[in-house]
């Protein structure tokens, strides 16, 4: 058996090709080495938070408000898992308080089809968060949870907020003509 040694011309060849045989290995696996998968973390994909508190699941969780010191609509979907009814109690700024039943197995959505679900003060501005602390009755489970404040500037909240409550200046003002001189 006869072996031949390589010359610089077959070495700089297989260099090479180890090299994009590597690089082409990097690529396709480069992304999930330096990247979290987004799949492996739950997250709430809309305006709301999620939250789990015993039996319930919380999700798409609101308040839709036109100010701090405003009454503020709560909104968003609540499942209860358990064999029995739960009553959620939501507390807000203030002192404010409201109360929502949800039958066992099943669930209740929070929006025109029930009865408004009210907060008589929002606590923080629309644009930003409030703190709420939520609690299920008849048992120690509770949470404190940071849920965000809307406004009617996004145009399908606007059927949520509360009765007597107005738009800001911002919501209701129409843009001023524009000249057509020097055109």
């Amino acid at each position: 058996m006869r072996f031949t040694a390589m010359n610089r011309g077959q070495r700089g060849k297989l260099a090479m090709a180890t090299a994009a045989v590597a690089i082409g290995l990097l690529s396709v696996t480069g992304c999930g080495y330096i990247n979290a998968q987004q799949t492996t973390e739950q997250y709430s994909a809309s305006d709301g938070t999620r939250e789990d508190l015993g039996p319930l699941q919380i999700r798409n969780f609101m308040i839709v408000s036109t100010g701090e010191d405003k009454p503020g609509r709560v909104i968003g979907a609540i499942y209860n898992s358990s064999s029995s009814d739960v009553k959620l109690t939501i507390n807000g700024a203030s002192g404010s308080q409201t109360q929502v039943s949800v039958k066992p197995n099943s669930y209740t959505l929070l929006n025109n089809s029930t009865d408004p679900a009210i907060l008589s003060s929002t606590g923080a501005i629309p644009g930003s968060l409030s703190e709420v602390s939520i609690s299920e009755d008849g048992t120690n489970q509770n949470a404190k949870v940071k849920v965000p404040v809307l406004d009617a500037t996004l145009p399908e909240y606007k059927e949520y907020l509360p009765e007597g409550s107005e738009p800001t200046v911002s919501e209701t003002a129409t843009p001023a003509p524009t000249s057509s001189e020097g055109h």
